[in-house]
């Protein structure tokens, strides 16, 4: 009969190692005892589980339900049920999770142990399996320094005496196989610290699905099947491929309605019948996601998530999110999801104190405090914590197949006085403010995932000076395919809110950007971050009244602006809702002001997007070399009395090979009201007045909302080394050298 600490320690919840004692077990003399902790349990009958018969009634040895009895027929182990009569009267029969063995592999527990494990996710969390004949969910979690682990969920009647688990001390690992177990059952983990205190329950760090808010508990899902990239994937998100991103709040795009008449998020399956093809139908390459992980509040607009594998319950099941994702590659566009691997919130049901412990943050507040978003910093420099942070990369990339990350407050990671006044951080090893932890995380996180899923992409979002963030990590950089320009971002966008009779005094703001546009692989991002917290929408940025005449100019100039980007050296991105000039700021619990269309103001910058996206994607010129110096040439860039910008977009070998139809594309900006006839500009290099010119595209058409001045009518060609054009007011314009003659402009044109 097992002993009265033992027993008593298992009806406080407080037995180190239930296994040892639980399930079947041989006496001193080899008799076979059954054990089990049942609480509101009646009767309990041992079965064999092969022919059904009963082997042993077990006596109820107390009322908190802790069943004993002996298997008098039998000398050696056997394959058992219990059969249980429950006080309501209903009785159910169903396998002992403390029949079955440890089922980690010492090999997965070594590698978690070392924080080396590539694939984390297949060994923690919940997974749905059958041993044997029996199906039901292996559960498993990090948490060294607890004193006891049990999973508890709608399985259990959230009862952590029912299925306290076993730990692998090898690897500060705690496991239980739950038969009957199934997807879709909620539960979370109920842990007692190392002094036996009571935690509040944890949901999963591993989930892959979660409730609801404001419900917090884990929900047992499915680990998808490994995911290819479609073919062409890695050419259309390399260097020389053009690369235009619509950046998406998926809950606000386009709100469904509720039963009540207010809003309800959208389903995955309504937006993949709707963002796709609207992406896609305006020339975007790309669609990227705000973060989609699980997250408790909606205003963080999931920058601050605890459930970093498990796709937020808001638009459904998990399942959904696979479909749109296939969605998305139908229409040939890549998918880049926002991640978070920077920081968490403190709720108390996430990562905080996890075991009792600093498992996942820095136990430093100078170090795992962040005080700008109150939220936690991971643990850079612990080898679990990197391991649960690259392995979650990997896992949205190689089991949903989306196409890249973009790396949210890298800025944050990279120094330790990030945000933070003398006297408020710890210095590195070396005395320095970089955070070598970090720097390391992001440099394998990258390595991995070259490696694993070549053709993805990385972006990061970085906005100081750190060098090499787009660098290959061999030549000592982060490993980043891309970095956000957040320097050309608030440069231009400071001058464009300029009234243009001042713009002259800030014209640099303009062009010192081209002074280090080729030092990283940019990204130029107008972003959900510069149309909230009063910094208006694009359209309201723009200097003008628009509620009066002067209305024109607010549209002209952000027409001027999104062709000056499209021009400009570096991919691109746009948030929703400022592809047709939103005139209010973005509001997170609103849905887009759709309505806005029917103005033919906004609907002419629609198009306008649509015709830049086309012109980009079509035109090598303006796209093959985004990030070498190769490929752009000043023609203008000391004109502040007029406040005119010039330069020549070059396609490979433009130059040395002399003009081809579009090798060379001219870009000609005027951010004045004032139309400039007889504009002298010079002609780029390796180009003379033998050759004629065409406009591609005019921010000022009549078909964008625009006075239609310029020159699409005229064949332009050069005298004396200079073109001489009609600049209209507040626009950019787009001009391709052609040979001379009808047929060949005819053939530019039709592009």
């Amino acid at each position: 009969m097992l002993a009265s600490t033992d027993l008593q320690a298992l009806l406080n919840g407080q037995h180190a190692d239930p296994f040892s004692v639980l399930g079947l077990h041989a006496d001193a003399q080899g008799r076979l005892w059954l054990r089990a902790l049942l609480p509101g349990a009646q009767a309990v009958t041992v079965l064999d589980a092969k022919t059904g018969r009963r082997i042993a009634s077990s006596t109820q040895r107390d009322a908190a339900g802790f069943f004993e009895g002996q298997a008098l027929r039998r000398k050696q182990r056997f394959d058992y049920r219990l059969q249980v009569q429950w006080a309501d009267g209903h009785s159910e029969v169903y396998a002992d999770a403390y029949g079955f063995g440890p089922q980690l592999s010492d090999e997965d527990l070594a590698l978690l142990a070392r924080g080396e494990h590539p694939r984390p996710y297949t060994v923690l969390g919940a997974h749905v399996l059958s041993l044997g004949s029996v199906s039901g969910v292996r559960f498993a979690v990090w948490a060294p320094n607890a004193r006891r682990v049990s999973v508890v969920g709608s399985f259990n009647n959230w009862d952590g005496r029912r299925h306290a688990m076993r730990l692998r001390h090898t690897a500060g690992v705690w496991e239980i196989f739950v038969p009957h177990a199934a997807p879709g059952d909620f539960y979370k983990f109920e842990l007692l610290d190392a002094q036996g205190g009571l935690l509040p329950l944890k949901a999963d760090p591993f989930a892959f699905a979660a409730q609801l808010r404001p419900d917090n508990a884990s929900v047992v899902g499915t680990l998808p099947a490994p995911t290819a990239l479609p073919a062409g994937r890695a050419a259309a998100n390399a260097r020389q491929a053009p690369i235009s991103i619509y950046e998406v709040h998926a809950a606000s795009w386009r709100q469904g309605s509720a039963a009540d008449g207010g809003p309800r998020f959208p389903s995955w399956d309504e937006l993949a019948e709707q963002l796709p093809s609207y992406a896609a139908e305006l020339g975007f390459t790309h669609v990227q996601l705000m973060p989609i992980s699980e997250h408790p509040f909606d205003g963080s607009w999931g920058y601050q998530t605890l459930g970093l594998y498990a796709p937020t319950a808001r638009f459904g099941p998990p399942e959904g999110f696979a479909r749109f994702v296939a969605a998305c590659h139908a229409r040939g566009l890549g998918l880049l999801l926002d991640w978070v691997p920077a920081h968490f919130p403190i709720d108390a049901h996430g990562l905080a104190q996890f075991d009792g412990t600093h498992l996942y943050e820095y136990a430093d507040p100078k170090e795992g405090f962040h005080q700008d978003w109150n939220t936690l910093i991971y643990n850079f420099g612990r080898a679990e914590v990197r391991q649960f942070l690259v392995g979650n990369a990997l896992y949205w990339i190689e089991r949903w197949g989306v196409d890249g990350l973009r790396v949210d407050a890298v800025a944050s990671m990279l120094y330790r006085d990030y945000s933070r006044q003398p006297g408020e951080w710890v210095p590195n090893a070396l005395g320095g403010r970089e955070n070598l932890e970090a720097i390391a995380l992001l440099k394998k996180m990258n390595e991995v995932l070259g490696s694993e899923t070549p053709g993805a992409i990385t972006v990061a979002e970085e906005s100081t000076s750190f060098p090499g963030v787009s660098a290959p990590t061999y030549a000592g950089g982060l490993g980043f395919h891309y970095k956000w320009n957040m320097g050309w971002m608030n440069d231009t966008l400071r001058y464009m809110q300029e009234d243009p009779i001042h713009r002259r005094w800030h014209h640099e703001k303009m062009s010192f950007g081209l002074v280090y546009a080729f030092s990283e692989n940019f990204v130029l991002p107008i972003s959900h971050d510069e149309v909230v917290h009063g910094k208006g929408s694009m359209l309201g940025k723009m200097p003008g009244d628009a509620s009066d005449s002067s209305a024109w100019q607010k549209f002209a100039n952000l027409r001027a602006y999104y062709g000056f980007m499209w021009g400009h050296p570096g991919k691109k991105l746009l948030f929703m809702g400022q592809e047709f000039a939103q005139s209010s700021e973005w509001n997170e619990a609103k849905s887009l002001p759709w309505e806005l269309l029917e103005d033919p103001r906004h609907a002419g910058v629609q198009r306008l997007i649509r015709d830049l996206n086309q012109l980009y994607r079509n035109t090598p010129a303006l796209h093959r070399l985004d990030c070498e110096a190769a490929g752009f040439e000043w023609l203008q860039a000391e004109d502040r009395e007029q406040s005119v910008l010039a330069w020549a977009r070059h396609e490979e070998g433009a130059v040395e090979a002399g003009a081809g139809a579009g090798a060379t594309v001219l870009v000609v900006c005027n951010f004045t009201p004032l139309p400039r006839p007889g504009y002298r500009l010079p002609l780029p290099k390796g180009f003379d007045s033998s050759q004629a010119w065409r406009e591609l595209l005019n921010t000022d058409s009549a078909h964008y909302g625009g006075s239609n001045l310029g020159n699409l009518d005229a064949q332009l060609l050069a005298r004396d080394g200079y073109l001489e054009l009609t600049l209209p007011p507040l626009a950019t314009l787009f001009l391709a050298a052609v040979p001379k003659g009808p047929t060949a402009l005819e053939g530019l044109a039709s592009q």
